[in-house]
């Protein structure tokens, strides 16, 4: 890997940049400031995050109030079992007075996209995000439309036992970066929701705290965060072990590993490392690896924490 950029770091520090929004986002959703590190970690390595807990929680509020934070456009699809993917990517419709189809485009286009409840939706539905999540593009009617810059598609998931689900398949689960959970609110912060301003009206009052180009800068820094040799091995070892382990079915892909190394390289920028530290692989793993392993024995570890905590457990640090 290439050695750290200081240049960049003094020109913009990640730590002064990303400070103000956390703590802006710490006042809407309480308690939960990890989650957030890590939904802002997912975003600055160009990835995609899947919320995955039951209604109720903040999931939806989470990914507004980070679009207001940001000055993102924001656009909300709520997903359904009758939903088409005309309704997320868009249609072509005849125009009379041009006689010709002029594409009309759908809610993808935004630069954060919330696919509310995707589980909810066919295979089908579910399926129109593929192209858009993994090229930051879409094609219809044989032609080719780009999306905004910085894109950033936040899905949330209801648990499988609820009923009128559909099970994303494994090809589309990887597509995202990493999968957290909320969870509840602690009593004494979940007093302060009873007692305090309803979160809509708090998301009224957000302003942006960082720029899109501000937030493109930093993704075009997170590769450049230095990766030592040591690291590397760290890393390679975890992947390694998950595949030669005989307590999942399919151990980490190519692609999950260079996803693990991006997002701790995104981990390291936002909290003000020169490189990334062992540390950062493990803040990071939970969220990167729990959607991709699959225990054989689903008792051992059925969370993303507990499978990351899993492999953490069975793999030292160089």
């Amino acid at each position: 890997m290439d050695s750290p950029v200081p240049t960049l770091i003094t020109q913009a520090d990640p730590v002064d940049l990303i400070g103000g929004t956390i703590a802006q986002l710490n006042r809407v959703i309480l308690g939960k400031e990890h989650q957030i590190r890590l939904c802002l970690a997912c975003l600055l390595a160009r990835g995609h995050l899947l919320i995955e807990d039951i209604p109720g929680v903040g999931k939806t509020t989470l990914a507004h109030a980070l679009a207001e934070s940001l000055g993102l456009s924001y656009q909300r699809i709520q997903f359904t079992s009758d939903i088409l993917p005309a309704d997320i990517i868009g249609v072509s419709v005849f125009d009379r007075e041009t006689n010709a189809f002029r594409f009309h485009k759908g809610p993808v286009f935004s630069q954060l996209v919330l696919a509310d409840e995707i589980n909810r939706a066919t295979p089908k539905a579910q399926s129109a995000l593929l192209e858009a999540m993994e090229e930051h593009q879409v094609t219809v009617d044989g032609q080719t439309y780009p999306l905004a810059a910085p894109f950033f598609v936040i899905a949330t998931q209801n648990p499988m036992y609820q009923i009128g689900t559909y099970p994303l398949p494994e090809s589309q689960l990887d597509r995202f970066l990493m999968r957290i959970a909320l969870g509840y609110p602690d009593a004494a912060l979940e007093r302060q929701l009873l007692m305090g301003k309803d979160r809509r009206d708090l998301l009224a009052t957000l302003a942006p705290t960082l720029s899109p180009q501000q937030v493109l800068l930093m993704q075009t820094m997170v590769p450049q965060v230095y990766v030592s040799p040591a690291l590397l091995d760290y890393v390679q070892a975890i992947v390694r072990f998950t595949r030669e382990s005989a307590q999942f079915e399919v151990g980490l892909s190519p692609r999950a590993a260079i996803a693990l190394l991006r997002a701790a390289q995104a981990w390291a920028l936002i909290h003000g490392h020169a490189g990334v530290l062992p540390e950062d692989v493990q803040a990071v793993l939970g969220a990167v690896v729990g959607h991709r392993l699959r225990p054989k024995d689903e008792s051992i570890a059925k969370s993303p924490a507990e499978v990351g905590q899993l492999v953490l457990e069975a793999v030292s640090v160089p």
